[in-house]
C-alpha cells in the first residue's frame, strides 16, 4: 500500500512538473500568458477530463490526477506565497499612501458590486435576500493570484488593483462571518455577530504584535541565515517566516493571505529583501501553477455543454457589473479614463476566494448545494477568462486615451517650422524633452499605439502613424519642417526613411540614429546630414570613465578618445563615401545639411 501511495504521489508531481516544463515555454513562445496554459492543463488531466477514463485506461493514471484534494495544500501554499512576494515589494509607507484607494475605492467597489449583483439576482432567479447577498458578495471579489502577476503593482492599473484587492483580502473574512450572521440558525441568538466582533478585536491585536515582534526578531534571524552562507538555510529561515505569520492569522480566524502579506512587508523593510525575494521566486510560481491546475479541475465541459445559455448570461452579468462599477469609481476617485477602463475589465471576473465564501453561504444554508455548483462554474469559467480581459482592457484602454486625449497643437500636415521626430522610445522621448526644454516646436510620430497614448497622457505632442508608408511621410509635408530626427531602433527602415526623404527634400537636415559605425556610413549613402552611432559613443564614455578611474591623467585619456573618435570619422567617411569628415559629437556646430 505505501507503494501504491508513493506511485499516485509521484504521478501527481509528473503531472505538475510536466505541465511546467511544457505550458511556460510553450506559451512563452507565442507570447500568451501561460496562466491560460496551466488552467488547460487542469481541464484536460483532471476528473472531468482524462482523469474520468483512469478505470477503462489505467495507464492514464500516471499521468492524469482524478482527485484535487492531495494537491489542495499546495495550490493554497501558492496563494500564500504570492500574497508575500507582493508585501516583498511594497513598504508600509507605500501602503500608507494607498489608504484612500484601500478603504474608499476598494471597499466602495465591494459594497456596491455586491449590492448591484445581489438585487440582480433576487430580481431574476427569486432568490431570497440572504442568498442573493451571500452571492453578491462572493461574486464581487477579484483574483488577485491573477490580476497582480498581470497588472503588476507599480503602474497606475497596479497600484488601483493593488489598493482593491487588499480591501478584498481583508474582508473575505468578516464577509464570510456576516454570512454566519445573517444564516437562519443564527439571526435569532446573535451568535454570528459576536463572533464577527471578537475575531475583527483579536486580529488587530495579533497583527500589532507580529509588527513588534517581526521588526526586532527579523532582522536578526536572516542576519543569522546570512552568516552561515548557505542558500539552503536562508530558503528555510524565508519559508519559516511566511509560514509561521500565515499559521498566526488562520488560527484566530482570519485569512491566512494576511499574515503573508504582512511578513512580506516586514521583510521589505530590511535589507534582505532583495535575496528573500530570488530565493522563493522559483517556489511561487511553481505552486501558483498547482492552483490554476486545481482551477481547470473544477471545470467540467459536459455541464457547460448542458448550461451553456445559463452561464454564458451569468459570466457576463457578473463582468459588465463589475467593470461599470470599478471604472467609474475609479474615474470618481480621479483616475485617467484609460486606467479606469483597464482596471475595469481587468477586475471583472470573479476570485479564487469567492469559491471559499460561496462553500461558507453553502454550509450556513443561505444557498442551496445546486446554486452554489452553478455559481463555482461561473466562477471557474470568469478565471479562466481573466487573462483574455486583461487583453481586452488594455486594448479598450488604449483606444480610449486616444480618442478622449487632448489633440496636439499640430496636426498632420501641419509641421511647419517645427522638428519632426520619427520614433517615441527612449531616445525620442529624451530628444523631446530637450527640444522643449530650448522652447523648440516639435511633433513626435509613432506607429506603437501604447507610446501614442502614453505620450498624449504625458503632454507631448505626438502623432499616431506608420512612417514606413509613404504616404504617412508626405502628409506630414517635411518640406516645411526645421528638422527631421530618426530616433528609431531599426536601421533598414531608418536607411530607407533617410533615402526617400532626402530624394523629396534636398535641403532638409536629417539627423538619424544609428548603432553603429557601420550602421552611420550606410545613413550618410542615404543622406543623412548626421548619423550618431550609439554603440561608439557610448563605448568611449565608458573607456574614458575606466581609464580616469584607474589613474590615467585626464589630458593623455582625452588625446586618445578624440584620436580614436577621429579614427572612427575616417572609417565612416570611407565607407559612407563621403567627401568631408562627419560630425561625430560637437557641442559647438550646428548639423550641416547634407552633401557628397
Amino acid at each position: 500500500m505505501a507503494g501504491e501511495l508513493q506511485i499516485e504521489g509521484m504521478s501527481e508531481a509528473l503531472v505538475i512538473l510536466g505541465a511546467a516544463g511544457i505550458v511556460i515555454p510553450a506559451f512563452a513562445r507565442f507570447r500568451i500568458t501561460p496562466i491560460i496554459g496551466f488552467i488547460l492543463v487542469g481541464i484536460l488531466v483532471g476528473p472531468s477530463g482524462l482523469g474520468s477514463l483512469t478505470d477503462d485506461y489505467r495507464w492514464l493514471s500516471y499521468v492524469t490526477i482524478s482527485d484535487t484534494e492531495p494537491i489542495a495544500p499546495f495550490a493554497e501554499f501558492g496563494i500564500i506565497l504570492l500574497l508575500f512576494s507582493i508585501g516583498l515589494e511594497l513598504s508600509f509607507k507605500r501602503l500608507w499612501a494607498l489608504r484612500k484607494l484601500v478603504f474608499g475605492v476598494g471597499a466602495a467597489e465591494l459594497v456596491i458590486s455586491g449590492l448591484l449583483i445581489a438585487i440582480a439576482l433576487n430580481l431574476i432567479t427569486a432568490q431570497n435576500w440572504q442568498g442573493a447577498l451571500g452571492l453578491g458578495l462572493a461574486l464581487a471579489l477579484s483574483s488577485t493570484a491573477l490580476v497582480l502577476p498581470m497588472s503588476g503593482t507599480s503602474s497606475p492599473v497596479g497600484k488601483a488593483a493593488l489598493a482593491m484587492l487588499l480591501f478584498e483580502d481583508v474582508a473575505i473574512v468578516p464577509i464570510i462571518f456576516l454570512l454566519g450572521a445573517i444564516a437562519p440558525q443564527a439571526a435569532a441568538d446573535g451568535d454570528g455577530w459576536t463572533g464577527l466582533v471578537n475575531v475583527l478585536l483579536v486580529g488587530t491585536f495579533v497583527i500589532i504584535g507580529m509588527m513588534l515582534l517581526g521588526r526586532l526578531l527579523l532582522p536578526q534571524l536572516f542576519a543569522q541565515a546570512a552568516r552561515t552562507k548557505s542558500p539552503e538555510l536562508f530558503l528555510a529561515a524565508s519559508l519559516l517566516v511566511v509560514i509561521v505569520a500565515s499559521l498566526a492569522t488562520g488560527s484566530i480566524g482570519l485569512s491566512p493571505i494576511v499574515g503573508a502579506l504582512l511578513a512580506g512587508l516586514l521583510i521589505a523593510e530590511t535589507e534582505y529583501v532583495g535575496e528573500v525575494e530570488v530565493i522563493t521566486a522559483p517556489f511561487k510560481g511553481l505552486a501558483l501553477g498547482v492552483f490554476l491546475i486545481t482551477v481547470g479541475m473544477s471545470i467540467d465541459l459536459r455541464v457547460i455543454a448542458e448550461n451553456w445559455d445559463s452561464l454564458l448570461f451569468a459570466v457576463c452579468g457578473v463582468v459588465l457589473i463589475k467593470a461599470m462599477v470599478t471604472g467609474l469609481l475609479l474615474r470618481f476617485a480621479g483616475a485617467a479614463r484609460g486606467t479606469a477602463t483597464e482596471a475595469g475589465v481587468l477586475m471583472a471576473s470573479p476570485s479564487e476566494t469567492t469559491l471559499i465564501v460561496l462553500a461558507a453561504a453553502a454550509t450556513a444554508k443561505l444557498i442551496n448545494p445546486e446554486t452554489a455548483q452553478f455559481w463555482q462554474i461561473v466562477t471557474a469559467i470568469g478565471l479562466t477568462i481573466t487573462p483574455l480581459l486583461a487583453r481586452l482592457g488594455h486594448d479598450i484602454a488604449r483606444r480610449v486615451e486616444l480618442a478622449t486625449s487632448e489633440e496636439p497643437e499640430a496636426q498632420e500636415g501641419k509641421t511647419a517650422d517645427r522638428s519632426v521626430i520619427f520614433g517615441f522610445g527612449r531616445v525620442g522621448v529624451m530628444v523631446a524633452d530637450m527640444l522643449d526644454k530650448h522652447e523648440q516646436p516639435y511633433i513626435a510620430i509613432d506607429s506603437n499605439i501604447d507610446m501614442v497614448a502614453r505620450g498624449r497622457r504625458n503632454g507631448y505632442d505626438i502623432l499616431y502613424g506608420d512612417v514606413s508608408r509613404p504616404e504617412i511621410i508626405d502628409r506630414l509635408q517635411l518640406g516645411h519642417a526645421r528638422a527631421l530626427i530618426i530616433t528609431m531602433d531599426e536601421p533598414v527602415l531608418a536607411a530607407r526613411i533617410v533615402k526617400r526623404v532626402r530624394g523629396w527634400v534636398p535641403e532638409l537636415t536629417i539627423i538619424a540614429r544609428a548603432r553603429d559605425t557601420d550602421n552611420a556610413a550606410e545613413l550618410y549613402r542615404a543622406g543623412a546630414s548626421v548619423a550618431v552611432p550609439e554603440t561608439l559613443e557610448s563605448s568611449l564614455q565608458i573607456s574614458e570613465a575606466a581609464l580616469v578611474d584607474l589613474g590615467i591623467g585626464m589630458g593623455p585619456v582625452l588625446a586618445s578618445i578624440h584620436e580614436k573618435r577621429d579614427e572612427m570619422r575616417d572609417k565612416i567617411m570611407d565607407d559612407g563615401e563621403l567627401e568631408e569628415k562627419p560630425l561625430l559629437k560637437s557641442t559647438t556646430h550646428p548639423a550641416r545639411p547634407y552633401s557628397r
